[in-house]
């Protein structure tokens, strides 16, 4: 694929991370939550919610890469300059270069960068602003890319947010071996995961009480959350210490 002849704002829209429910969905009032948990059955992964940027590393048929943020497309293979927001080029530069080439799909690698300067909760990780480290969550496939490229803004958008999207299942996402993923916590049965929002900011706590991902001693290591999924990603919620703690601030004032 010849990056120059293709329409990167298609490339890019067909790329964004999509956005992922809360566990308690968000009440559009006021942002706190609501009693109404997202429905899950069988098992249910829990992994570690690393807070720092989305990044992508977009791997194109023959050979060509692309890097990107969550909104905007940075740099790509063989560009003179790179876009230097939050850093994401130049830490992912070098592991785009080792990727292995695809060949008849696009696949796109995303990422959490943290640490260093990124974001309010950086001292999490490390007090050095020159340290990041970078988390595999999750990786999409696309073998429609021809088609899907020619698609108008509108029809792209819409078939993102509608779950369009292919990625790969937990087993073939554990098998990839260029990144380290964000922390698996535990497996359990849907059944046991608490639905109430006392129950589950407890459970939160109980299970991640710090981050497992510090960069080095000098970390905060408090964690940001825990993201649930179905074993097929059919099913995937989050859930945010800070959410749960606003939530009930709130509700104790009454």
């Amino acid at each position: 694929m010849d990056l120059r002849s293709v329409d990167l704002r298609a490339l890019n829209s067909l790329t964004k991370y999509p956005s992922i429910p809360t566990y308690h969905l968000l009440d559009p009032r006021n942002g706190g939550l609501q009693e109404e948990a997202v429905a899950f059955s069988g098992a249910v992964l829990a992994t570690e919610k690393v807070d720092g940027t989305n990044a992508r590393i977009i791997q194109v048929p023959g050979g060509g890469w692309v890097l990107g943020s969550r909104e905007e497309l940075l740099h790509a293979r063989g560009d003179l300059i790179a876009n230097p927001s939050q850093g994401i080029a130049a830490a992912l530069k070098p592991v785009a270069e080792r990727l292995p080439p695809v060949a008849g799909e696009i696949r796109v690698f995303y990422v959490e960068l943290y640490g260093g300067k990124i974001g309010a909760s950086a001292k999490q990780y490390t007090s050095d602003p020159a340290t990041v480290g970078w988390r595999l969550f999750d990786v999409l496939v696309l073998r429609d890319y021809a088609e899907q490229l020619t698609w108008p803004a509108e029809r792209i958008a819409a078939w993102r947010e509608g779950g369009g999207q292919t990625f790969l299942p937990e087993d073939a996402l554990t098998a990839q071996t260029a990144f380290q993923l964000t922390p698996r916590l535990f497996t359990m049965d849907a059944s046991e995961l608490p639905t109430g929002i006392e129950k589950m900011d407890a459970f939160l706590r109980d299970r991640l009480p710090h981050t497992l991902v510090p960069l080095d001693d000098t970390a905060g290591r408090a964690a940001e959350g825990i993201v649930f999924r179905s074993p097929d990603r059919g099913v995937i919620a989050k859930a945010r210490f800070q959410d749960y703690a606003r939530t009930l601030k709130r509700r104790a004032k009454r």
